[in-house]
């Protein structure tokens, strides 16, 4: 079993900056692929950034590219997601997602982005609001 913990939402301006953080403990040695959803109101849970972290190969939708920036640490099993010039189309609950994958980061890359059905591990969500 793998327990996900995220932290770091707020509420804040349009433009703004925050840090999210999501620590992983438990079974974590076999989780090699990691991503940050979210969900805003009335809308479908999307994945927002993604990692194959053994390949250290990331992914980004682009409404976030040049925005947000995915980081791991391996010694602390954290994820991070730097999120820079926030936009109110940001605001939602951001979950962290884990789980395990083989093969190329070629292959990963044309399977990207994942769908809520391809993580088994999953965090409470941390709120981001973007106010204008």
């Amino acid at each position: 079993q793998v327990q996900l913990v995220e932290s770091g939402g707020a509420s804040v301006q349009a433009g703004g900056s925050l840090s999210l953080s999501c620590a992983a403990s438990g079974s974590t040695y076999k989780n090699n692929y990691m991503a940050w959803f979210r969900q805003a109101p009335g809308a479908e849970r999307e994945a927002v950034a993604t990692i194959y972290i053994g390949a250290n190969t990331k992914y980004y939708i682009d409404s976030v590219k040049g925005r947000f920036v995915l980081s791991h640490d391996d010694a602390k099993d954290t994820l991070y997601l730097h999120m820079n010039d926030l936009k109110p189309q940001d605001t939602g609950m951001y979950y962290c997602a884990a789980d395990a994958v083989t093969g190329s980061r070629f292959d990963w890359l044309n399977r990207q982005p994942p769908k809520v059905r391809d993580f088994t591990y999953w965090g409470q969500g941390t709120q981001v609001t973007v106010s204008s």
